[in-house]
């Protein structure tokens, strides 16, 4: 998985490109705990994102958890894969989602 950043004042971007599983969420985990700080606006665009495991939906919770306390996460571009992903475990009650 690639994370491509882009940060501007208090908002991050990161789109993340590939899959989300076991074996790159604590790559997205550490990225998240390197550069949340400060941040009131985390935008994350799955357009390029192709599967999203356990081990991911985990570190999206642990973010959305602390984009609660400092400011708002929101989520775009999801596909029909890992949109139903989310249905399916609750997830799009959790989660800001947009289009």
């Amino acid at each position: 998985m690639t994370i491509n950043k882009n940060a501007q004042d208090c908002k991050l971007e990161l789109t993340l490109v590939g899959r989300l599983d076991t074996t790159t969420a604590p790559q997205l985990e550490a990225e998240l705990k390197h550069s949340i700080s400060g941040v009131s606006e985390l935008v994350m665009d799955f357009a390029e994102l192709e599967y999203i495991s356990s081990a991911g939906l985990r570190v999206l919770l642990a973010a959305q958890k602390v984009m609660n306390k400092q400011g708002s996460m929101v989520i775009r571009h999801v596909n029909e894969t890992i949109m139903e992903i989310f249905e399916v475990t609750g997830f799009v009650d959790i989660l800001t989602i947009e289009e």
